[in-house]
């Protein structure tokens, strides 16, 4: 993967977190990376520099990482619906890692952060991107992670049984 060329924001209100990242970045060849201290600063930056990849932090004031990404993704005047986002945090409860799925993010990364970890996102991200989704109440990359080959069906929710059923017996 050409890293060099990918142009990153990180979005954390530490320094010292932004920093790491950085070196753990430009360890790996990352040559532009661009650094905002909370959401509203990196939306902000995000009108005069086009970003491939941010990576923001959940917990930070005044615009937390979960607003920033809702403002991201459905804001009219988004510099970039479609960035797909990594969250850092070390809140990573189930609650969180769902709230912030349904916020719109790509990926998450719980912290303690490893150059690793931080690659592999980045990897995954680039190597195998995800289509975007858009309906009344969600705008963001497809949450869905695999596509089951042996699925039958159209029907995947719950309340989609009903219409599973009657799919079923027209066969």
């Amino acid at each position: 993967m050409r890293y060099d060329l990918l142009k990153i924001l990180i979005v954390d209100d530490n320094r010292h977190m932004r920093v790491m990242l950085a070196e753990i970045l430009k360890a790996v060849g990352v040559r532009h990376i661009y650094e905002a201290s909370d959401g509203a600063q990196a939306l902000k930056m995000m009108k005069g520099h086009s970003i491939d990849i941010i990576i923001t932090d959940l917990s930070m004031q005044p615009l937390d990482g979960i607003d920033f990404v809702r403002l991201l993704r459905r804001s009219p005047d988004s510099p970039n619906q479609m960035c797909p986002v990594i969250m850092v945090t070390g809140h990573s409860t189930m609650a969180r890692v769902n709230e912030a799925r349904n916020a719109g993010v790509n990926e998450f990364l719980a912290k303690p952060l490893t150059a690793r970890g931080v690659v592999e996102r980045i990897t995954q991200i680039v190597e195998h991107p995800r289509s975007y989704v858009k309906t009344e109440a969600y705008f963001g990359p497809d949450r869905r992670r695999r596509n089951d080959p042996n699925f039958p069906g159209p029907f995947r929710r719950e309340g989609d049984k009903q219409g599973r059923k009657a799919a079923f017996k027209e066969l």
